[in-house]
Parts: C-alpha cells; structure tokens; sequence
C-alpha cells in the first residue's frame, strides 16, 4: 500500500505552496483521478511519488512517502530530449523487462495496445512517431515492468479512440492500483472510484486539497450541492445579520437621544440609562463576535477564460479551404491517398483516425495554406507546442505585439484574468504546464481576433474542470474550426462535422457524440 503522510510541497523559483500537509493511502483496487486547474502540481505529486530526484531542481518537500518496496510504473507526461532522439529499439532496451521478456510476452503486449509487434525493434527515432504511438510504445513497456501500481501522467494524451477505450478496460480491471493523472472527461467518469483535487485558492496563495472516494460525476455533484448549500446558508445569515444589525442601531440611537436628553437634576434616570447603553455595548460585542463566526461563503478555483469577440465571424459561403492532396506522405512513406477537403464559412470539424495515419500531418499540411492567407485571420494550434513557440519567452512577450504601455496593460490585464500570478508572468513559457502554455494559445487567438483555428488536440492539456469552459468557447466561436483530437466530448459538443483519416483519404462520418 502506498502511504503518504503530511506532504507540503512548494516551488523554489517563488515559493508558491502547491500542497499543504496532504495525507493520502492508495488501496489496492483503487483507481485515484488527480484533478485540479493548470499548474496547481498534479504532474509534481506524481514525479515526488515515483521519485524525489525527478522534482529536486524546482521543487522542495517535506513529509513522509511510504512505498514498502513496492515496484512503480511511471508514465510522464513528456518524453525527455534525450528519449527523442533514441529509435524504438533504443528505447525498449533502457526498460530491464523488455529484455527480459519472452516474444510471446511481447506479441502479448503490442496485441494488447494495438500496434504491430516490429515497432519494438523499429529504427525510428521516437521523435518521428506521432504521439499516440510514443503513449502506446511506453504503456507497453510498463505491462511489460508487471509493477504493484501504475502513476500515469496524462495516458489519454494523443491515443485515439480505441486505444482510449482499450485505456479506460485497463484502469477498470488493473488488479494493480492506479494513480492518474487525464484530463480526459470520459475516462474519469468511466474508470476513477477516488478523486484527489488540488486547488490554489486567493490568487494561489492557499493551497487545499480534497480526498472523496467516489466517481468523478458523483463528485461533481456532490460538490456543487455543498457549495450551493453553504452560499444559501451564509447568504441567509448575512440577511440576519443585517436585519439584527438595524435593530441595533435603532436601539443604540434611542438609547443615546435618551441620555443626551436626560436632566442633570433626575440622576436616578442617568444611572438607569448608563446600565442600559452598557447592555447596548454587550449586544454589539455579542453580534461582532456572532459575524466573526458565519458561514463563509464557498471558496473554490474556477476556470476562466475569455471569449472570442464577435468579430471573429465568417460568411457562410467564404471558401476557407479547397484541398485536394493526390497523396499524404512523409519521409517513411505514403500515409492516404487522394485526401480531398472543401470547408467553408464557420464550419467546426474534427479529423479522427488511428494513431500515426497522419492526422497531424494533414493538419500542419493545412496550416502551411492557411496561415499566409491575407483573407482570413488563420492561426495553429500545434500538438507539441514547442513547434511554434520559442520556449525562452515569457507569456507577455509571446502575447505582445509591440513593447508599448498600452500593449502590455492590455496583455497583462488578459493574464491577470487567466489566474497568472505576477511571479508566472516572469516565468519562460518551457517552465509553464502543458495546461498554462494551452491557455496562452488560446489567450493569443483572442488577442489577434483569429477567425480560422488550425486546433491540434486542442483540449489536450486543459483540466476536466476548466474542459467544459473551453468546449463552450469554441462551440459559440463563429469562425471556422479545423481540428484533429480524441476527446468525445470535444468532438460531440463543439464540432459539427466529422472526418475519419483513412488509407484512402478522408471519410465524412457520423458524429456519434454529438450533443443536441
């Protein structure tokens, strides 16, 4: 059993506490979601975890981290730079288990994950797989570890929808437990039976943190009755309060009109006064200290996020895109044939597929005839987001298009509403969270009034709470949308049309998640 005892973890660059005395046991048959808003330290718990030396360089901790022994399989978020330039095999071989392993074991594991057994032994550098086939290759080798828990960062990122599917049978029926880190909607409510959810409250400055063993849905709810009920309750006292206020103060104001207006020569009247204005002072001594005890009102870190203005909006007969591409291919070869697409005016569709059919390969491809376009205001949202960012920047230096004061207010004012503290606005953007550096994307198209989205994953890294404010935005958006992602939600709430990448080119399907 994993144990963990008053863990408070704090970052070195500006101390910000991300967990306060946090106490936690992971039980055999649990499946522990990890939730909570962009940067608040769910991928740190999970590397303090696994271990200590992963964290050392940003972060300090105190506590107690009991594992017995136990054999850990950690999945991270990212591969390192080094991990990318190594081939498959490579790879494979710096895990003991895959050498060790039978080829029965191994045909075993990629028939479990989908893939075909020679990507193990593959010389392809990792780097060159799309990033479904790097989650399912690093899944296999920790099947492979047989290990007494699983910490997974984010497993959802990048499979498609079968092996997501194949994903949330694991979790259930894993006879080891399992902590997790997704953001995946769908998979939380299908597998989690314990939820961890870590806030940073008063501008991330008060840490806190919620244990409920119980599914996500049931949690959602449950927290939002609380809420709900405790804002009825401390609204209904401040009412008493007020009322109890007004007595007071009529009471007090006759009291003294009383005393101002008593003679000298009736002191029997003076004293009887003096006792009751001191009976006034306990009453308001009594109703200072029953204020100082109410019910405050419900604190919780909410997800925003700005909207799209309305200039945003594309006639309805605008041709955005008229693509016919005879063959998609890579250096490795022809991944479709006769790829045809024609969008116009503010069309939201989504491109799925399996992994590696050359989904973001496509879209880059469309990005390439978009973004020069002068008609349109197109913009690319990429997978990895180091493909088109400079990682040394800071979020205003990313945002801003000049150095002028007005600019910079105007970025800054965007960042304060997006919950960046002054200390993360002087931070790099390759020191952010995956879910921070989406969110700067998102606040970029804002800023430039982008009426065509290039969106890969889009909703990738945002957290399952902030998940269903994204999905709105872009929903109500009135330009048009093409995108490549896994989420069901995503695609049933905010796409219209859906394609399914083939061998042989684009195919208009079905949208079986669609929401009325």
């Amino acid at each position: 059993m994993l144990q963990i005892k008053d863990l408070t973890v704090s970052m070195k660059k500006d101390l910000r506490g991300i967990l306060k005395d946090f106490t936690f046991s992971l039980n055999s048959g649990d499946k522990a979601a990890v939730i909570g808003e962009e940067g608040n330290g769910k991928s740190t718990l999970l590397k303090l975890i696994y271990d200590e030396r992963l964290v050392e360089s940003y972060a300090e901790h105190s506590g107690a981290i009991q594992k017995d022994g136990m054999i850990l399989a950690y999945l991270s978020q990212e591969l390192s730079a080094e991990e990318k330039e190594k081939t498959a095999y490579e790879f494979c071989c710096e895990e003991p288990a895959f050498t060790e392993s039978s080829p029965g074991e191994l045909a075993s594991a990629s028939k479990k994950l989908g893939f075909p057994l020679e990507l193990f032994y593959s010389d392809r550098r990792m780097k060159t797989f799309s990033g479904g086939e790097k989650v399912k290759l690093r899944m296999a080798m920790l099947l492979l570890r047989r290990p007494d828990c699983y910490l997974l960062d984010e497993p959802s990122n990048d499979i498609d929808i079968e092996t997501l599917e194949w994903l949330e049978q694991f979790i259930r029926e894993c006879p080891a437990p399992v902590l997790y880190v997704s953001h995946d909607e769908t998979l939380l409510e299908n597998t989690a039976n314990v939820i961890v959810h870590i806030e940073q409250l008063r501008r991330k400055t008060l840490p806190r943190y919620t244990v409920a063993r119980m599914g996500y849905r049931q949690y959602l709810e449950e927290r939002l009755n609380k809420f709900s009920h405790q804002e009825q309750v401390a609204k209904k006292e401040r009412e008493e309060a007020r009322k109890q206020q007004e007595r007071f103060r009529q009471i007090y104001q006759k009291v003294e009109h009383q005393q101002a207006s008593v003679s000298r020569q009736d002191p029997h009247s003076g004293r009887l006064l003096k006792k009751k204005m001191k009976a006034v002072k306990s009453l308001e001594h009594r109703l200072e200290r029953e204020n100082e005890e109410m019910t405050e009102f419900p604190d919780a870190e909410d997800a925003i996020l700005v909207g799209f203005g309305e200039n945003t909006g594309l006639p309805a007969g605008k041709t955005v895109l008229e693509l016919a591409l005879p063959r998609l291919e890579t250096e490795d070869g022809v991944l479709a044939e006769q790829v045809n697409l024609t969008v116009r005016g503010p069309e939201h569709l989504c491109i799925i597929g399996k992994n590696g059919t050359g989904k973001t390969t496509l879209l880059r491809r469309i990005a390439a005839e978009l973004l020069p376009r002068k008609d349109i205001r197109a913009a690319y949202m990429p997978q990895d987001y180091s493909e088109t960012v400079d990682g040394s920047l800071t979020p205003v230096e990313f945002l801003a298009k000049s150095w002028e004061k007005a600019e910079l207010t105007r970025v800054k004012t965007y960042l304060g509403s997006m919950k960046y503290t002054p200390e993360e606005c002087g931070h790099s953007v390759a020191e952010l969270s995956g879910g921070q550096k989406a969110k700067l994307f998102f606040l970029k198209m804002i800023l430039d009034g982008n009426n065509v989205l290039i969106l890969d994953e889009p909703t990738r890294n945002f957290s399952p709470l902030s998940g269903p404010v994204i999905r709105g935005i872009l929903r109500e958006f009135k330009g048009c949308i093409i995108s490549v992602s896994h989420d069901r939600k995503y695609i049933g709430e905010a796409c219209k049309t859906l394609y399914e990448l083939r061998k042989e080119g684009l195919i208009k399907t079905d949208n079986p998640y669609e929401t009325p």
